[in-house]
């Protein structure tokens, strides 16, 4: 079952340690078997009073590769990087279909 790790960064003290963090984290996502199906971008608020800052969507396999992802060694190094960042992580399971 495909998994998403939505992601929103709300506040960044340090922009230029966040610019590596943001050049490594695809290398780290792929090593695991995801990627980015959303990296920021402009979005339109259709219902409700969610404002996403700078909102992320990551696709994997399956939870277990996210949770592979998000405990390995590749990205425990990078995290220092963003060390004071506000950021907001989820993970959704999803068949994508219309079940």
């Amino acid at each position: 079952m495909t998994t998403f790790v939505i992601g929103n960064v709300a506040a960044v003290p340090d922009r230029e340690k966040m610019a590596v963090y943001r050049e490594k984290v695809l290398a780290t996502l792929q090593a695991y078997g995801g990627g980015f199906a959303i990296r920021g971008g402009e979005f339109d608020v259709l219902e409700g009073g969610w404002h996403p800052t700078h909102l992320s969507v990551m696709q994997f396999p399956s939870a277990e590769h996210a949770r592979r992802w998000y405990d390995s060694p590749e990205y425990a190094a990078i995290t220092p990087l963003r060390e004071g960042v506000e950021m907001d992580l989820i993970l959704v399971d999803g068949s994508g279909s219309d079940a």
